[in-house]
């Protein structure tokens, strides 16, 4: 069931649309930055095993669990989250903050999703919360606010603290602004003690940015073609 919050409406002039071209008329491609929005391989597979499994969600997940995500794209993390939280059966709501500085239009969110049936539900309830241009709402037991705008400027007046993050902006080096070491900071200093992040890159800059603002990082082995993803944990 989608619940709507009062105050969430996003003015449409607040954002510029993101640009999307189509790879087999199925695969969102960002021409903004020509990149991918998910893997080629399996999208939804894909935000399990990177996000999901890479923050250990299954074993962490319960009433109150908090979760940003920078780079919202087409909302796949967003539903395979909500997903797994009501397979879980754990009773209570969770929370999840993404940012967006080029939002998708509904139209081709809906288009991307519907390579994705086991998701229809959470879908058929987050595609009129789009076209309304709500940004705070719930859906299925997971509270959602998106937060539009360049997250360098819109985080610091974001007032939460989180459990895990999602870092799944574009290629480091397509989308350098969404690794710069000073949103690193912001990150770090917006997680929990004990929070976690999971990421799909493996770059060096990147890593040695994590490093140095205060995370325990760890490289792993990456989803499908891809060799090595990061993981890491807050320094108490």
């Amino acid at each position: 069931m989608l619940n709507i919050f009062p105050g969430s409406v996003m003015k449409k002039s607040q954002c510029k649309a993101a640009s999307i071209i189509w790879k087999n008329n199925s695969i969102p491609i960002s021409e903004d930055f020509n990149d991918t929005y998910f893997s080629i391989d399996d999208g939804m597979a894909e935000a399990k095993y990177v996000f999901i499994e890479g923050n250990n969600l299954i074993n962490r997940l319960a009433s109150g669990f908090k979760i940003a995500e920078l780079g919202f794209g087409i909302g796949l993390n967003l539903l395979s989250l909500i997903k797994v939280w009501n397979d879980l059966n754990r009773g209570g709501k969770i929370s999840f903050t993404s940012f967006e500085a080029y939002p998708a239009k509904y139209q081709d969110v809906e288009k991307a999703l519907k390579y994705f049936p086991i998701l229809e539900e959470s879908t058929s309830q987050l595609i009129p919360a789009l076209e309304a241009n709500l940004t705070n709402f719930e859906i299925e037991n997971v509270k959602i606010k998106l937060i539009y705008g360049d997250v360098r400027n819109t985080i610091s007046l974001w007032h939460d603290n989180v459990d895990a993050w999602f870092l799944d902006g574009f290629s480091p080096i397509k989308n350098p602004e969404m690794w710069e070491e000073s949103l690193l900071v912001a990150v770090q200093k917006k997680t929990k003690a004990g929070g976690t992040f999971a990421t799909y890159t493996s770059a060096g800059a990147v890593r040695r940015s994590l490093t140095k603002v205060g995370f325990e990082v760890s490289k792993i082995s990456g989803f499908g073609k891809k060799r090595h993803m990061l993981l890491g944990k807050k320094i108490d």
